[in-house]
Formats: structure tokens, C-alpha cells, sequence
């Protein structure tokens, strides 16, 4: 039909000038005018086109959210019993497994072979090959885990962290990430509608999503990012970026604050700025981080940071890497307030104990005489908390704050008051000690040597 049609429409083309020269009247005019543009109708109509089958639904989980909205979902090796806690991770390149939990399951992997790089250092990897990972009745086989030491993100979310699941697995199928309803629905790639009332981001996807926004504060800037929904924070600048943008007003202050990442702890400054704008959508007075890029994750002027999941679970996320797309949908917790308590505190589970880790100097948690390695034991006279809890105790509080804990066996109450990083203080010259740092690798190589002598 394709091929027929520019004939009849040279054939009507010219009939039409044959009769109109000998009756121009205008309704003779009208009616093979009509004719002409029926034929390109057609023709525009008619054209074939070969598409993709629709996506279908794969399996549903439920999954759990840690401190900045970071999910946890359950999963199954290979033919071993016991569920595994992943982390899901568009920050990740590949899918990873704990040393310990490798250890633990009797498996040995290959000799280190390759590097991997995080914010907080670079690590050479072994791996174990073509292993499967069952979720519910979803089977995916031929996946090939790095495994790295993640004891420390254990400590830092209170609650076993066995791997780490990106790119290898997203890249296979459509994600679907409902934070309201805490459920993840795995599809097959193939055509997809989109809901009504989103915005659908198109990635630069190689095997991470690097995407685009724009930040406000002393001026307006592009930002080019990485969305990262296993980071549990708003916005990571790099320092670079932050010196060679002039993006923070002059008057902002900073607050020091001891972060976690790949390879070692990390000094984060935390600050405030006027907006982020992502799409559609804007956010006012967004808390930030900034760090020294020592180990060039960003590739400045690549990126200049990272959009965590502190941002993103405000939307409900479509993941779709095969067609490079990702589309939001505001959910009810778009409107969340933030976060801008500042006490120099970073709470770890250690031991099923809650401690405090390294102290900022001058931060409010060292003028009120905590110290590294602290036990807490009651925020504002709430006793026997989780992990989270304390942590959003310590979150949700601004002003004085009465902490309870337990030093050398003996009870202490310190008092606290605790920033508003909006209107606070500015507090200059602080440092951070490697003290708690230090001991928490102790103890970790005291437990890695447990197992190398039982064989395991």
C-alpha cells in the first residue's frame, strides 16, 4: 500500500488541476482538496513500525527503608536457605556480597583482581562468578559479585548489610519503587506507559545514571550529577565544584560531620542552600554536604556530585536503564520537612551496643563532653531505641537535648543543644579524630582473623 499511495496521489494531484482550470469554481475546489489531503492522511497513517512487546509484571517485594531513605530488600543465593539483605543501588556499577557474610557461607573468592573506587577510598576486589540470586520467584543467573568489607555499613544502619545489588541486575529488567505502599515491582524491559503527573528524565547511562539539575544559592548552576538512590543524603558536592562555582553564599556556615563511604570514613562539611530544581520540581533550603573529592569519584568537571535517596523517596521511581529513562511522581512524602539538626554525632551498632563515633571539635556534642565510643543508652529520657530511632531522636530535635550514656561502666547524663544549621552559630577551626575510626578496624580485624582460623 506504501508503494501504490504516491501514485494515486499524483494521479488525484493532477486530476485535480485538470478540473479545477476548466471549473474553478471554490466548491469544486474544496471537495478534491479534501481528496489530496484523505491520501497524505493515509499515507502518514500507514506506515509500519516494529516496537518492543509490552513490559510485564516479574514479581512484587516489600522492602525497608534505613536512615535517608535507603532500601533494604531480602533476596536468595543461589541454593542457600537464608535470605541475604541487599542494599539497591543506582550508585553501584555491578552486585556485591559482604567478605563476612562470603566467609560465613563457606565460598572463597577469586584472588583480588580488580579496583573499585569509592568516596572514601579505592579497594582491589575479588570476585565470585556466575552465581544466581533468586527474589520470590524472580531467578537471574550469570551474575558475577565483587566481594568487599561492608561491616562498617552494618555498624552505620544498625542491621546486616549482606551486598549491594546495581547495574547488573537494573540493567535487565524495569524497576518500579513505590515508597508509600514500601514495595519494588520487577518487570521485563519492553514498552511501558508512564503515570500521569511525572517526569521522565532521560540518563547518560554507561553503568551508572548521570543526570542534570539546577542549584541556587549566591547564583544559579547546571549541576551534573549522579542519582544515587544508595546514598542516604539531599546533595553531595565536591569541593571543586563548590570553589570553581562560587555556589554558597559567602555568609553560609559550615558544620563538620563524619560520613561513611567505599574504603574509609569521610569529612563531610554540611551547609544549606537556597534551591534545587529537578525537572519540574523544586526544593527550598536544601541541607548539603561537601567533601574533598580525594579519590576523584566525580571526575570533576564530569559531575559535580551526587543527588541521594534523601531527595528521591519524595518521588515514586520508574527505573527503565534498557531505554535510559527514569521517571518521578511526587509521592505524600514530597513535602517532608528536612533535616538541619547539627550535633557532631554519627551513631554506630557495635556489638548490639549504640556508640558514638568520632566528635567534631567545638561541635555541640564535644562542648557538652561526649566522647568517642560513648555508649547511649536514653535520648530526652527514651530508653531501649533502635538504632534509627535514636538517630531521628537526634534528627528531629533542635535546642537542649538530655543523651544518657554509659562510659567505662558508669552512667552520665550530658546536655546538649543541638544547631539549627539554617540560623546557627558558626563554629571555626574544627577537626576531626581518627580514634573511633581506628577501633572499629580493629575490631573488624580481630573478626576477619576469627574466621581465617576456623577455615571458614
Amino acid at each position: 500500500m506504501i508503494r501504490i499511495l504516491p501514485l494515486i496521489k499524483k494521479t488525484v494531484s493532477a486530476f485535480i488541476k485538470t478540473v479545477t482550470l476548466n471549473n474553478p469554481s471554490p466548491f469544486m475546489k474544496h471537495i478534491f482538496t479534501s481528496l489530496l489531503l484523505f491520501c497524505i492522511f493515509v499515507q502518514g497513517f500507514s506506515q509500519e513500525e516494529f516496537v518492543d512487546p509490552p513490559s510485564t509484571a516479574l514479581t512484587k517485594i516489600p522492602f525497608t527503608q534505613l536512615t535517608g531513605g535507603v532500601i533494604v530488600f531480602k533476596a536468595l543465593l543461589n541454593d542457600f536457605k537464608d535470605s541475604l539483605s541487599f542494599v539497591l543501588d543506582t550508585g553501584s556499577g555491578g552486585i556485591s556480597l559482604d567478605s563476612t557474610t562470603v566467609a560465613g557461607l563457606g565460598l572463597k573468592p577469586s584472588e583480588p583482581e580488580r579496583i573499585i573506587r569509592g568516596v572514601g577510598g579505592v579497594r582491589k576486589v575479588g570476585f565470585l562468578r556466575n552465581r544466581a540470586l533468586k527474589i520470590n520467584s524472580l531467578y537471574i543467573d550469570s551474575l558475577d559479585f565483587h566481594v568487599v568489607d561492608y561491616d562498617i555499613l552494618s555498624a552505620l544502619y544498625g542491621e546486616k548489610i549482606d551486598g549491594i545489588m546495581g547495574y547488573s541486575v537494573l540493567s535487565r529488567y524495569i524497576l518500579k519503587i513505590d515508597y508509600e505502599k514500601q514495595e519494588i515491582s520487577f518487570c521485563s524491559n519492553g514498552t511501558i506507559r508512564y503515570p500521569k503527573g511525572g517526569y521522565l528524565m532521560r540518563p547518560r547511562i554507561s553503568t551508572l545514571p548521570f543526570l542534570s539539575a539546577s542549584v541556587k544559592d549566591a547564583g544559579q548552576h547546571p549541576f551534573h550529577y549522579l542519582f544515587d538512590i544508595g546514598a542516604g543524603l539531599t546533595v553531595l558536592f565536591s569541593q571543586d565544584y563548590i570553589d570553581d562555582t562560587l555556589l554558597l553564599k559567602a555568609k553560609r556556615k559550615k558544620y563538620l560531620k563524619q560520613g561513611e563511604g567505599l574504603g574509609g570514613k569521610v569529612q563531610l562539611y554540611q551547609s544549606v542552600m537556597k534551591e534545587l530544581r529537578i525537572g519540574n520540581y523544586r526544593f527550598k533550603n536544601v541541607p548539603v554536604n561537601i567533601f574533598d573529592d580525594t579519590y576523584n569519584v566525580t571526575s570533576y568537571p564530569v559531575l559535580g556530585g551526587i543527588i541521594g535517596n534523601d531527595i528521591f523517596r519524595r518521588f515514586n521511581i520508574i527505573l527503565n536503564y534498557d531505554k535510559k529513562q527514569i521517571c518521578i511522581t511526587p509521592n505524600k512524602f514530597f513535602r517532608d520537612p528536612f533535616d538541619y539538626a547539627y550535633s557532631g554525632i554519627e551513631l554506630y551498632m557495635i556489638d548490639n551496643r549504640v556508640l558514638i563515633g568520632d566528635i567534631p571539635k567545638s561541635s555541640p556534642a564535644d562542648v557538652a563532653g561526649l566522647k568517642a565510643g560513648d555508649e547511649v543508652v536514653a535520648v530526652n529520657k527514651r530508653f531501649g531505641m533502635t538504632l534509627n530511632e535514636y538517630k531521628q531522636a537526634l534528627q528531629s530535635t533542635y535546642g537542649p537535648v538530655q543523651v544518657i550514656v554509659k562510659r567505662g561502666g558508669e552512667l552520665l547524663e550530658k546536655r546538649m543543644k543541638v544547631i539549627n544549621i539554617l540560623n546557627g552559630k558558626s563554629i571555626s577551626h574544627q577537626t576531626l579524630s581518627e580514634d573511633f575510626r581506628n577501633g572499629i578496624k580493629i575490631n573488624i580485624r580481630r573478626a576477619q582473623d576469627l574466621i581465617d582460623r576456623n577455615g571458614l
